[in-house]
C-alpha cells in the first residue's frame, strides 16, 4: 500500500520544517544558495565540507536544524532529463530514507513551471520507495505513511504519480518472492486475485490444455515440473471508450514468467542459478502496466499474456536435440535447454497474435548477452518498424527508463538454420544471442508490428533511476508512455 500523498500550494515555512522530522528541499540549479528555510544549518554544512552550493546538483548535501529536523538539499537543472531527474532525487531521498521515516516533506522553491514537473517527479521517488518489498525478515522494515508536498498543487492530485508508483511496487513485489512462495500454480491464484482487485477478466490455458492444443514449445519446458501448474494466462482489460484509441485499438502485452530457472540438462552453476527466481519479471511488468491503465481508467483495450512456468531438471525435462512443434506449426530443434524463455514465449506470442491486436510488446530477462552489452542500467528493445523503433525511444527518455534500439537484420538466421527442423532454438556459440533470440522469436510474430524489450536493466545494484532498490520494476513507465506515444499517433 503507498502511503498517503497530500499537496499544499503554499511554501514550506521555517516553522513547519522544524516540525516536519525529515525534509526534501528541492532547488532550482544556482551558484547561490537562495534564502529558503533551513539554509543556516546547509550553508554551514557546504562550509565545513568547503563545498560551493551548486555542487547540489552532483551530490545532496544532508543537515540538521536545531530542533532535531533532517534536511537534505539537492538541486536539479532545469535542462536535466527524467532519468537524471529521478537519480538526482533518489539518491537525495535515499539520505532520509535511511532513518526509516514515517511521515516525508517534499518542500519544492522555484519558478511555477519548475515546481510543477520536480513534483511529479520528486513524489513518484518518496511514493515508490516509501513501501518496503515482501520479506521474511522477523523485524520488518519501518512503513511510510505520509507524503506532503509543499509549493505545489496538481489539478488532479498527481493521480498519475500515484498509479504509476503502485503499478512499479506491484511489479517489483512479486520479482523479489522466492521460488517457494511463487509457484506457478501460486502466481495463478494471485491473478485472479488482482483480477478481482481491478475489474479484469481472465483466461487460463492450463498445460494440458496447451498440449492439446500443440503449444510444443511452452510444454517443452513446462514438462519437467511435477507439480503440472504451469499455464498461459490471458488478462483482458478494457477502459471506457477503449474503441476509440487512435492508432491503436488493442495492445497485447506479452511476459516471460518463468518463476525458477534451472538451466534443465544444461545445469546452470551457482553463481548463475542465484536470483533465479526473478526470471518470472517480466510477467510482473505486464501485471504492473495493466494495474496502471486500470488505477487511471484509461480508454484503452489492453491483454496481458502471462507465460508461467518453471525449468526444472528431471527425467521428463527436456533435452538437447530433441525437435518440437510450436502453435503455429513451427518445427524447433533444442540446442540449449536453458534457453527456455525464448520456447515459452513462442507460443505465447503466436496465441497473443492469433488474437489479431494492434501491436505486441513483449518483456523478457531473456539474455546474458544483452546483459553483457548494456550492463544493468538500460535495458535493449527491438521493434518490427522504424516508427515504433522511434516510439520506443521516445517513450525512454519521457519515462527515465533508458533503452536502445538494437537491430535484427534477416542474414542473422543463418546462424539458426537447422538440418531436422525449421529452425535451431539457438546457437551453441553464444555469439549476438539477443539478436538471434528476436530474430527466433520474429516467426511467431508474423506481420504483427510488435517490440521485444530483453530486460537487462530489471535489477541494477544499489538501485536505478527512481527506484533504490536492486529490483526495479523497468519497463512499466517506459510501456505506459509508449501508450502515449500510440495514443498521440507519435
Amino acid at each position: 500500500m503507498l502511503p498517503k500523498l497530500t499537496e499544499n500550494k503554499t511554501e514550506i515555512t521555517d516553522k513547519l520544517l522544524e516540525q516536519a522530522g525529515h525534509a526534501l528541499l528541492v532547488l532550482p540549479h544556482d551558484k547561490t544558495l537562495p534564502d529558503v528555510p533551513g539554509a543556516a544549518a546547509l550553508k554551514a554544512a557546504l562550509k565545513r565540507r568547503n563545498l560551493k552550493p551548486d555542487e547540489l546538483a552532483k551530490s545532496p548535501l544532508a543537515a540538521q536544524l536545531p530542533g532535531g529536523t533532517l534536511v537534505v538539499a539537492v538541486m536539479l537543472k532545469p535542462e536535466a532529463s527524467t532519468f537524471e531527474t529521478h537519480e538526482g532525487l533518489r539518491k537525495a531521498l535515499a539520505l532520509l530514507m535511511s532513518e526509516h521515516p514515517k511521515a516525508l516533506t517534499l518542500a519544492l522553491f522555484g519558478d511555477a513551471a519548475f515546481k510543477a514537473r520536480v513534483a511529479q517527479a520528486a513524489a513518484y521517488v518518496a511514493l515508490v520507495n516509501g513501501t518496503p518489498l515482501p520479506s521474511r525478515k522477523s523485524k520488518p522494515d519501518t512503513v511510510l505513511k505520509t507524503v506532503a508536498v509543499h509549493g505545489h498543487k496538481s489539478v488532479d492530485g498527481l493521480a498519475r504519480v500515484q498509479a504509476l508508483a503502485e503499478g512499479n511496487l506491484l511489479t517489483r513485489s512479486l520479482t523479489v518472492q522466492g521460488p517457494d512462495e511463487l509457484t506457478p500454480g501460486v502466481y495463478r491464484r494471485r491473478i485472479k486475485a488482482l483480477a478481482r482487485q481491478y475489474g479484469w477478466r481472465v483466461e487460463e490455458y492450463p498445460f494440458d490444455t496447451l498440449k492439446r492444443m500443440g503449444a510444443g514449445a511452452f510444454c517443452a519446458v513446462a514438462q519437467g515440473s511435477p507439480a503440472r501448474d504451469a499455464a498461459i494466462v490471458r488478462i483482458r482489460y478494457r477502459g471506457s471508450g477503449s474503441r476509440n484509441l487512435k492508432g491503436t485499438k488493442t495492445v497485447a502485452f506479452v511476459g516471460k514468467g518463468i518463476c525458477f530457472d534451472t538451466g534443465g540438462h544444461n545445469l546452470k552453476p551457482a553463481k548463475y542459478m542465484q536470483g533465479m527466481h526473478e526470471d518470472m519479471n517480466g510477467s510482473a511488468v505486464v501485471l504492473g502496466i495493466l494495474a496502471v491503465a486500470s488505477r487511471l481508467g484509461l480508454p484503452v483495450a489492453l491483454d496481458g499474456w502471462l507465460a508461467l512456468a518453471e525449468n526444472h531438471i528431471s527425467p521428463a525435462a527436456y533435452r538437447q536435440n530433441e525437435v518440437v512443434k510450436a502453435l503455429n506449426g513451427t518445427t524447433i530443434e533444442v540446442v540449449h535447454t536453458d534457453a527456455e524463455g525464448r520456447m515459452v514465449l513462442a507460443d505465447t506470442l503466436a496465441l497473443a497474435t492469433k488474437a489479431k491486436p494492434d501491436l505486441v510488446a513483449d518483456f523478457a530477462t531473456l539474455t546474458g548477452s544483452m546483459h553483457y552489452a548494456l550492463g544493468s542500467r538500460m535495458s535493449g528493445v527491438f521493434a518490427s518498424s522504424s516508427t515504433l523503433a522511434h516510439q520506443a525511444s521516445r517513450a525512454a527518455i519521457a519515462s527515465g527508463e533508458r533503452i536502445v534500439v538494437f537491430p535484427y537484420p534477416e542474414d542473422y538466421d543463418t546462424s539458426l538454420d537447422s538440418t531436422v527442423a525449421d529452425v535451431k532454438q539457438c546457437s551453441m556459440e553464444g555469439e549476438a544471442d539477443h539478436i538471434l533470440a528476436t530474430r527466433f522469436l520474429s516467426r511467431f510474430v508474423g506481420d504483427t508490428p510488435w517490440v521485444h524489450m530483453d530486460l537487462s536493466g530489471h535489477s541494477c545494484k544499489g538501485g536505478l533511476g527512481a527506484v533504490m532498490s536492486d529490483a526495479n520494476g523497468f519497463g512499466v513507465a517506459w510501456a505506459m508512455a509508449l501508450l502515449d506515444e500510440l495514443n498521440d499517433g507519435g
